[in-house]
This record gives structure tokens, C-alpha cells and sequence, in this order.
């Protein structure tokens, strides 16, 4: 039936002039548990199912706007890189495969980067897209990483990542794979300047990414039930040929072996952000660094108001003279 829902459907609504009453991603299904979610209501909580708390895929944009205050940043520029210089082809060229993928996802590569503030504090965030070539590691992403590293090391600010990652681009072949290497260096730079290297694991997270950069954070974060690992799960059982246990390779299992060190809601992810930050550059905290403010300006009025009231010396004896003028005649002694 998907030929009459694809082509006879819609040369007759261009026949008849019809348009469609209701638009194709209107109700949303729920991977985890199945129900259907009306789209504005799953846009209006960040892409998290409301009754399951599935973290859905979340847009690049969107998870800048949401971390940058008031949705503002600087977008980092990041330089050009060769195209296909292995003239890969499999079943499309890679040229083509790329064309199509900058065309749907309106960008040059799977990097987005900026530099801003997150709760007042100036952070480089960089994001990668998984819907572009399965948010692959290629040339262009390295050269990202690299550049986006070294704003944050530039500005002395924390530096954060969100991964979402098959791993290195096959169609790059030994390409891709060098970029695990050059950014490892990125990160050893980070270290040397003594700036936080904070990682947030999403789904999925696996390949070469996961035995790179994604695992060399100082701080490593996870979203609820977020797949993180190397190989994937039915690759593993056919080489052990043993039965994982539930919930391999999630990272409710990985926080219980000690490969991540929090799972953060999607809600909760830029406060957890900004603490983790502000702690790592010792800085105060966001509520104490306020308050400290209006505190220090009511200690100093305090201060000047005493000044004023405080007597000085000279002003004590001109008291004591009129007070000692205003006795009555009555109290004074009487002459002999």
C-alpha cells in the first residue's frame, strides 16, 4: 500500500488543488511506551515525553537555545575541509550522500558550536547533530571540535559537549580515524589550561566517538536511558556468545559500573551544568553570587547611616554645655 500513499495520493491532491488538512508529524509515537504525543506538547517540554520521560532526539538549535541564556550565542565558524578525497562510492557517491544531508539538516557538517553564556557564565557548547549521516566523525567534525576547544581555551571558560554519534565516517576511511587522535590533543590542551572539559552522553553515543573524546571528559553526564558503547549489543552477544544482562550498554547500567557520573534530566541539564561549572572554576555559586550583591550594598547604607548618627567628640561637649545652661534655678545651689 505504500505506493498508493506515496504517488496516487498525492498526483491527486495536485490534480484537485486539495492540501492536506493536518501536517505529517502532528501526533508523535512514543518508542518506549507506545502512545501517541501531540507535537506542540512534546516541542513545549524539550522533546520528553511527558507520561514515559523518553528523551526524544533534540535538535542542535534547539539545544543551544535552551542552554545559552535567552537563546543567545555567538555561532563559531568552522574552516573548510577537503570533500571526498577517497572518491568513496557504495551504492550513492559520498558527494551525493552529503549534498543530501546539508540540504535536510541545513548545514554545512554535524558540528554546532557557540560561545555565550549559560546562567552568567561564559561557556563554549558544542553539539553534534545525529540525524546528519548519523552524527558521523569526519574531517569537518574534527577540525570542529579542534576549533571550538580552543575558543573555550582562548575565552578561559568551561567547555561542554553534547555527543550523539555512530562513530568515525566510513566514507572517510583512515581520514575519520585520525580525528581521534588530533582531538584527543584538543582535549590535552583544555588540561593544560586548566579548563573544565564537561561531556553530556545522549542517544546514541557509540564507535570511535565513545573510544575518543566522549569518554575524556573531566565530568561525564548522561540523559535517562541514553545507549552508550563501543560495538553495539547483538555484535557483542554473537562474539561472546553469552546473553547480556537488561539494560546493557544504557546509561542507568554504566552509572552503576562507574563509566558516568550522573544521569541528568533534560530539565535539569543547564542548573546541573552551571553548578558543575561554577564549582570547577571556584567560582560562587549562581544563588550565593546574587544574594552577595544587594547584601553588600545594605551593609555599606547600614554603615554610612551609623557614620551620620555616631556622636563625635566635640559634639558631646557642645551636648553636655546646653544641657548644663537648661538646669532649672531651682536645683541650683544656693549662694552663702
Amino acid at each position: 500500500m505504500n505506493w498508493i500513499k506515496n504517488f496516487v495520493r498525492p498526483k491527486i491532491r495536485g490534480i484537485l488543488g486539495t492540501k492536506k488538512e493536518t501536517p505529517d508529524n502532528m501526533w508523535i509515537k512514543c518508542p518506549q511506551s507506545g502512545e501517541m504525543v501531540f507535537y506542540r506538547d512534546l516541542e513545549a517540554n524539550h522533546f520528553v515525553v511527558p507520561s514515559s520521560g523518553y528523551h526524544m532526539n533534540l535538535a542542535p538549535d534547539l539545544r543551544m537555545k535552551m542552554m545559552f541564556d535567552d537563546g543567545e550565542f555567538e555561532p563559531l565558524e568552522f574552516p573548510d575541509v577537503a570533500i571526498d578525497p577517497l572518491k568513496f562510492k557504495d551504492q550513492k557517491k559520498y558527494t551525493d550522500r552529503l549534498k543530501a544531508a546539508r540540504t535536510a539538516r541545513d548545514r554545512k557538517d554535524v558540528m554546532v558550536a557557540g560561545y555565550g553564556k549559560v546562567n552568567e557564565m561564559s561557556c563554549v557548547v558544542a553539539v553534534q547533530d545525529f540525524k546528519f549521516m548519523g552524527g558521523s566523525l569526519g574531517m569537518a567534525a574534527g577540525e570542529a571540535i579542534i576549533k571550538s576547544m580552543r575558543k573555550a581555551v582562548a575565552k578561559e571558560c568551561p567547555y561542554i559537549l553534547f555527543v550523539a554519534s555512530g562513530g568515525a565516517r566510513m566514507q572517510e576511511g583512515i581520514l575519520s580515524l585520525m580525528q581521534m587522535p588530533r582531538t584527543t590533543v584538543a582535549v590535552q590542551e583544555l588540561r593544560e589550561a586548566k579548563l573544565p572539559y564537561i561531556v553530556v552522553l545522549t542517544d546514541p553515543t557509540t564507535g570511535g566517538v565513545t573510544a575518543s573524546y566522549a569518554m575524556l571528559g573531566d565530568i561525564h553526564l548522561a540523559e535517562p536511558s541514553a545507549r552508550i558503547g563501543f560495538a553495539g549489543a547483538r555484535v557483542i552477544e554473537q562474539t561472546i556468545r553469552e546473553k547480556l544482562p537488561e539494560g546493557f550498554q544504557r546509561s542507568e547500567y554504566l552509572l552503576d559500573h562507574g563509566m558516568v557520573d550522573m544521569i541528568v534530566h533534560r530539565h535539569e541539564m543547564k542548573e546541573t551544568i552551571s553548578r558543575i561549572s561554577r564549582m570547577l572554576m571556584k567560582q560562587p555559586a549562581l544563588a550565593v553570587a546574587k544574594e552577595s550583591a544587594p547584601e553588600k550594598a545594605a551593609d555599606q547604607s547600614n554603615a554610612q547611616s551609623d557614620e551620620t548618627l555616631a556622636p563625635t567628640s566635640e559634639n558631646t561637649k557642645t551636648d553636655k554645655n546646653l544641657e548644663a545652661d537648661q538646669v532649672p534655678a531651682e536645683t541650683a545651689p544656693a549662694k552663702d
